[in-house]
């Protein structure tokens, strides 16, 4: 596993992690799975939210679970999927509630780059999967990882929107300060849950007031 591909000031704060046990044995079972498997993302995009949305830069956080796990959807930002691909149903339904919040026309493009690179942190919990198999990589190490991640952004950064799809996301950010920073929650946008409160959550005009409020460039979604 590559660790010279993340970002450097991400870098800064996770690389004690890297010495780590738990760190040490998910290397080496991804080294393994890339080589013996088709896993995704590709390797050099397992870290790619960092990469697009430097430390500094965050404004926004969104969670996911694990990547897409059919061929080629995944490239490293949750809830996003490469260009010209059909779009996932609970991408569907964030695009439906953004059209409805904020009246931005449905979009065919999954590909939310756009979006990590004017600072939304587009982080899954466990950041690869086999083809395939949905989280087969899970309680493999990842989720302590990205948990350090989301702890150091708490711990010194504020003013930051949490946006916390489901109960996963609000489970893995229960310790973010509603006082210092704006917690949205509601259920996951997938088809099973979307109609029980996600839809009507106005998610992203909550986000850009705050941010405007705090003299933050919105995000232009």
């Amino acid at each position: 596993m590559e660790l010279n591909k993340i970002e450097e000031t991400w870098g800064q704060r996770l690389s004690h992690e890297f010495s780590k046990p738990y760190f040490r044995s998910l290397s080496a079972f991804i080294n393994k799975e890339y080589a013996t498997r088709e896993v995704y993302p590709k390797q050099d995009e397992i870290f790619r939210a960092f990469a697009l949305c430097p430390f500094e830069k965050v404004k926004v956080v969104i969670i996911g679970q694990d990547p897409y796990h059919n061929h080629t959807q995944a490239h490293g930002l949750s809830f996003s999927v490469n260009e010209k691909l059909s779009l996932p149903p609970s991408l569907k339904n964030i695009y439906k509630e953004l059209n409805a919040d904020l009246g931005i026309p449905i979009s065919k493009n999954g590909d939310l780059t756009r979006w990590a690179s004017q600072g939304v942190l587009l982080l899954n919990s466990i950041l690869t999967v086999r083809s395939g198999f949905a989280n087969s990589h899970k309680a493999k190490g990842w989720e302590e990882f990205t948990s350090e991640a989301v702890r150091v952004l708490a711990m010194e950064k504020k003013n930051i929107v949490y946006i916390l799809w489901g109960t996963y996301a609000q489970q893995k950010c229960s310790f973010i300060s509603s006082e210092s920073n704006l917690v949205l929650k509601s259920v996951h946008p997938s088809p099973l849950s979307a109609y029980r409160g996600f839809f009507g959550s106005h998610p992203f005009s909550q986000a850009n007031d705050y941010l405007t409020f705090h003299h933050k460039q919105p995000i232009i979604w």
